[in-house]
């Protein structure tokens, strides 16, 4: 028998629950999208606001979360991690919205191969060939699951366009798990700290978008017509963006205490 190691079983219970909060995300935001169709940025500025509050809250109800204080310089130096999660996530959410929930992990299935392409670039370290073979296999899905289909009605079958989105989703995400590595230290190696510093930096870099795109005009007229259920708008970005933040917290424990690749491979087994 194996010895026991508290910290393996802490990984797994981590990405256990990273997963567990990812299906939820994954549902709940296709329900909002399929709803709200016209306001996917605004409905992702609100999860990001929802998260920030809630760090606040946790750290002003448990003294042990420490919220930092805003530093130019540390900023400067976070603006990469932060506009690639942003860039990673307006990609995933136009992806979602396009594409039927049961393709949406098929659409940016390539998270896994690039993550290993990107790591591997970054570290300038060559995979194993079992890493190797798990990429061969994941993307060879990849490309079988978007292949059309006879058996498929037209309208279950996703477009260029939103395959588009999901592979430009899994490249960004892919960056991301590679930054957060690099970034933790100027954090103090804080998860917290960290997510607070990219959910903050992603509202404010995505608010300027949300107004070009004339979110507030549309937002204000589905109000004022009779047709809009405002309720699944505001309920789910009340349930997403609280899940958000534990998926938010969670992805970044779990690339802390193992590695952006290890992290997706974790991932793809609690998925599978």
């Amino acid at each position: 028998m194996a010895p026991f190691d508290p910290q393996r079983i802490q990984v797994a219970a981590v990405v256990a629950f990273y997963m567990v909060s990812a299906l939820i995300m994954v549902f709940v935001n296709k329900a909002v999208l399929n709803n709200s169709p016209d306001l996917p940025l605004l409905f992702l500025l609100f999860q990001l606001l929802i998260a920030v509050v809630l760090l606040h809250t946790s750290a002003a109800v448990y003294d042990k979360i420490k919220i930092p204080r805003f530093e130019v310089q540390i900023a400067k130096k976070l603006v990469p991690v932060v506009s690639v999660n942003i860039i990673g996530l307006v990609f995933n959410t136009l992806c979602l919205r396009d594409v039927e929930a049961s393709f949406f992990q098929i659409a940016r299935g390539l998270v896994l191969p690039l993550t290993i392409v990107v790591s591997s670039l970054h570290t300038r370290s060559k995979p194993s060939g079992m890493v190797l073979l798990a990429a061969v296999i994941v993307t060879t899905g990849f490309m079988i699951g978007v292949a059309p289909s006879s058996s498929l009605p037209l309208s279950a079958i996703p477009s260029n366009i939103s395959l588009f989105y999901g592979v430009l989703s899994s490249l960004f995400i892919a960056f991301h798990a590679v930054l957060i590595k690099k970034s933790l230290p100027y954090c103090n190696n804080s998860t917290i700290e960290l997510a607070w510093w990219t959910n903050v930096g992603s509202a404010i870099m995505i608010l300027p978008f949300v107004f070009l795109q004339g979110e507030p005009s549309t937002f204000y007229a589905l109000l004022k017509g009779d047709t809009w259920n405002w309720r699944v708008f505001f309920t789910g970005s009340l349930v997403t963006g609280f899940f958000g933040f534990l998926l938010c917290v969670a992805g970044l424990l779990s690339i802390k205490v193992t590695s952006p690749i290890t992290h997706m491979f974790s991932s793809y087994k609690f998925t599978l």
